[in-house]
């Protein structure tokens, strides 16, 4: 019997028209459908009739599958000629044990897919309008798990690099984090949002300081799933809510007056017409294959 196939799909931070096209096809063949808890239900709706849908939870303080069983259980189906997919929330390469599944898959010579997906860190902030990374205010970005019992991060190196830190699953350790943060040095007036199942219904953020960061997430009540974005672009929280449907930043902190990131020194030079841009393009390609 011909083996069958694995796809590992991403399936975004949670609003089901984030997912990417290529997903929703891969939905469509897969005969076994391996889906996290994190997932939306609505996402299955992209399943076809007949496929097998197998909950694999995988949620933070909760009881998870084992990793090892969700492997076996994938090289199981695949060499019984089915289709796979496996469906987690965000993006199965950050945070999402991707990696550790196409090398298990690989290794025994079952074909595997990558669906990417948008990862959460980055989906969570764009709800309140704020950026990752800005010239003036984050010349780049490190995402972190906020499991740090067993192997903390080099905080101090995190703090001496001026990165946005987007910290995923560190709601339940927020005062530690916070603390090794102002160890390592980190001013306790750096601008901190939490954010809470980004995109859905059930949305909730806070935005204050570092020093108050514990005290905020208590009382704004957020849970996990969560991501913490820490440093100068949070100041942007909130300037682009009004373009973004059913986003909303909680009250700030009443420690927590930011000041807005100053506005570049040379403004940018205007954007061509994309109607236009867009023409000029299909023009080439016709040129180019005639």
């Amino acid at each position: 019997m011909k083996p069958g196939k694995v796809y590992l799909i991403g399936a975004g931070p949670g609003d089901p028209e984030l997912l990417t096209m290529k997903a929703v096809r891969a939905l469509g063949e897969a005969h076994v459908v391996l889906v996290d808890d994190l997932v939306n239900p609505a996402v299955l709706e992209h399943a076809g009739a007949h496929a097998r849908i197998v909950p694999v939870g995988k949620r933070g303080g909760c009881a998870s599958t084992p990793q090892s069983f969700i492997e076996q259980l994938m090289l199981r189906e695949a060499r019984a000629g089915q289709i796979v997919a496996r469906v987690k929330g965000g993006d199965p390469f950050v945070f999402g044990r991707g990696g550790e599944e196409l090398a298990a898959l690989c290794a025994a010579g079952i074909e595997v897919e990558v669906v990417q997906g948008i990862t959460s860190g980055i989906a969570a902030p764009a709800r309140l309008g704020i950026p990752v990374t800005h010239r003036n205010a984050g010349r780049g970005v490190a995402f972190i798990t906020g499991h740090t019992q067993n192997e903390p991060p080099d905080w101090a190196a995190l703090v001496a690099s001026k990165l946005t830190l987007v910290i995923y699953m560190g709601v339940a350790n927020a005062a530690d984090i916070r603390r090794a943060l102002l160890d390592a040095g980190m001013s306790g007036a750096t601008p901190v949002a939490a954010i809470q199942s980004a995109s859905t219904a059930d949305e909730r953020s806070a935005v204050c300081t570092l020093d108050t960061m514990h005290a905020a997430i208590i009382e704004h009540r957020i849970g996990s799933p969560a991501i913490i974005v820490i440093g100068e672009v949070v100041r942007l929280a909130g300037a682009a809510a009004c373009s973004i449907p059913g986003a909303r930043a909680e009250p700030r902190s009443s420690a927590a007056e930011l000041r807005p990131v100053a506005p570049p020194s040379h403004p940018p030079a205007a954007l061509p017409d994309q109607s236009s841009v867009a023409r000029a393009a299909i023009q080439r390609a016709i040129a180019s294959s005639s």
